[in-house]
Parts: C-alpha cells; sequence; structure tokens
C-alpha cells in the first residue's frame, strides 16, 4: 500500500489506468444519473433494485487503481463515492428514536411455507398490534387464523392477503391491483378467456385511540428475468399505479401500506407511491433493511410506507418459514 501511494507522487501516474479512470466516471454517472436510464425490457427497474449494491464497485476500482498507481483513477472514483453517499449515505445512520403508538408488521408468508403455524407464533411474538399477511393460500390461512386468534381478536381477508389487528376493523374491502389482462400473453387472448385472480391488496379503517388508520395491505404482481423480454415488470407495474390511485384517493390523512411490492423504494415504478408516502424504513430504520431472499438478503421489497403518521423506528424480524423476512415499524401520531 505504502509503495502505491508513494508512486501517485510522480507524472507517471496521471497517465496510468484510462480504463479504470473510465470506468470510475461511468460508474459515477449512472449512479447519479440512473432514473435517465431506458425502462425498455426493464432496465431502468432492473438497475434501480440493486443500485445500492454498485458501491462495492468503488472499493474494487480503488483497488485496482492503487495497483496501477494511477492518479487519475483515484481522483475520478470521488464522482461514484460522492454519488453513493448522497443517495444511501443515510441509510448507514440509526434513524430510530423512542416512543410510538403502533407496532406494524408485514410478511409474505410464501404459498409453500412448510409451517404456517409456526410462522403465525413467531409474528405473535413479536407484539405486533397490526399484522399483514401476503400470499397466503386458502388452507394456510385457516391455519394463520387460528394461531393468531388469541392474540387478534379482529381480523379479514380478502383473497391472498389478511390483516390481524389488536384494535377493531371497519370498511373492510378489496383493492384491485392485478389484472388477468396484464402480460405477453394478453395481447393474444380475448378479455372474456382471461384468469380471474383472486384479490391480492385490501383496504382496512382501524379504530385506534387517536382517531381512525386507514391500512392497505398488497402483494403486487410478480417480476420476471426473461431471456427476451428483459426484466418483466408488466403486472407489477401496473399494480403500483393501482395501489397509488387508491392511496391517492384516501380521505383518511392517517394511512399505512403494508405488503410485498416486489421491488425497491428506487425503483421508478413506484414514484406515485413515494411522492406521498415515504418509507418508514428509510426514514426511521437502521441500515437497508433487505427482506429478500431470507437466505441472503439482497433487496427490500417488502414495504412499510406512511402517511399523516411518523415512523419512529423501523427493523427486520428473524426469518420464518417463508422466503421472505417480516419487516417491522413503530409509528406514531
Amino acid at each position: 500500500m505504502r509503495r502505491a501511494v508513494r508512486g501517485l507522487s510522480g507524472p507517471g501516474p496521471w497517465t496510468r489506468g484510462p480504463v479504470l479512470t473510465v470506468s470510475a466516471l461511468v460508474l459515477g454517472l449512472l449512479l447519479l444519473l440512473h432514473a435517465e436510464i431506458t425502462d425498455r425490457g426493464g432496465l431502468g427497474s432492473l438497475v434501480e433494485t440493486f443500485l445500492p449494491w454498485f458501491g462495492l464497485l468503488v472499493p474494487l476500482l480503488l483497488a485496482g487503481a492503487l495497483w496501477r498507481r494511477s492518479a487519475t483513477a483515484v481522483v475520478a472514483l470521488l464522482l461514484p463515492a460522492s454519488a453513493w453517499l448522497g443517495l444511501f449515505g443515510g441509510l448507514l445512520l440509526d434513524r430510530s428514536e423512542p416512543g410510538g403508538d403502533l407496532t406494524v408488521v408485514s410478511h409474505n408468508v410464501n404459498a409453500d411455507n412448510p409451517d404456517p403455524a409456526g410462522t403465525a407464533r413467531a409474528l405473535a411474538a413479536s407484539g405486533a398490534d397490526l399484522l399483514a399477511l401476503e400470499e397466503m393460500t386458502s388452507p394456510a390461512a385457516a391455519a394463520y387464523g387460528k394461531e393468531l386468534a388469541a392474540s387478534y381478536p379482529y381480523h379479514a381477508t380478502r383473497g391472498t392477503v389478511g390483516l390481524w389487528s389488536k384494535l377493531p376493523l371497519s370498511d373492510v374491502r378489496p383493492v384491485d391491483v392485478l389484472r388477468g389482462d396484464v402480460g405477453p400473453l394478453a395481447k393474444t387472448r380475448r378479455a372474456e378467456d382471461l384468469p380471474v385472480d383472486p384479490p391480492r391488496a385490501l383496504r382496512a379503517t382501524v379504530a385506534t385511540e387517536r382517531g381512525p388508520l386507514a391500512v392497505y395491505v398488497a402483494h403486487l404482481g410478480s417480476v420476471r428475468l426473461m431471456p427476451r423480454g428483459g426484466f418483466w415488470t408488466d403486472s407489477r407495474d401496473a399494480g403500483a399505479v393501482a395501489l397509488a390511485r387508491a392511496v391517492a384517493a384516501e380521505r383518511n390523512e392517517r394511512v399505512v401500506v403494508l405488503g410485498d411490492l416486489n421491488g425497491t423504494m428506487d425503483d421508478r415504478a413506484f414514484a406515485g407511491l413515494t411522492s406521498r408516502l415515504p418509507s418508514a424504513q428509510e426514514a426511521a430504520g437502521s441500515g437497508f433493511g433487505f427482506s429478500w431472499p431470507e437466505s441472503f438478503p439482497v433487496a427490500r421489497i417488502d414495504q412499510i410506507l406512511v402517511r399523516g403518521v411518523e415512523p419512529k423506528s423501523a427493523w427486520v424480524l428473524p426469518a420464518t418459514g417463508s422466503d421472505h423476512l417480516p419487516v417491522a415499524a413503530r409509528v406514531g401520531w
């Protein structure tokens, strides 16, 4: 290392490593201008999904620059380093604070979960006041309901999503966020032949001591990495627009959105939501809060978004029998 640093003092280092220099500049521009990347084939969404991980290229390029004794590359690396810190540096800090009135938890429990009862017990042990579950099958929904009944006297399910609450619920209704007419095959099929999907989102009013709280539970469409079609997000994107429209029309000032949105909040597809509802993790969490996949989390696609209430803390719960990790937040008035 000392040898490499000494090598930077002569004139030669300013002409070495042109490839490293260009790579550093391209990386910096990608971080700064990611919103300008075309979304043809889902490229923009794919880049934004894993945008935080591009920061790992900075120390790798720095090591290469020091090895090549390239002063130009070292200076060029200031651009991506500054851009990454500007985007994500704040997430490295603990932004939580004490207090709060309600604890909310969201969990994609996985349709293939081998132990629904065990997952339900683990979630109930979190002490959450509101518990949102996504990707429930009909048999599993009965198992969750049985295990959660003692701790959560109020609950509502619509299709594959459900909300369990320690507080009374009212005005429960489904929200249309997934249609059978979205996808590569839809263009070749008649509307009457398209499948009717069970609801994957609901809206409910929770009666709290501070007044009514509107809660949305959603599981947006999946994304697919297809050899010819690229990063296919049509169903997810349509659901994001529908959910944003429903939240925009919500008359209650206090809103919490819980669910597996199959995307990170850096993804442009969620601009309609993030412009109105900040992420509890970004506002009051510690770290990135990655939730998927459970074995080695690389992205936070399970979200808690709020409006009219203040996130006090946010965290990720231990693994259950699902391929997602549960996410939690404490909110206050």
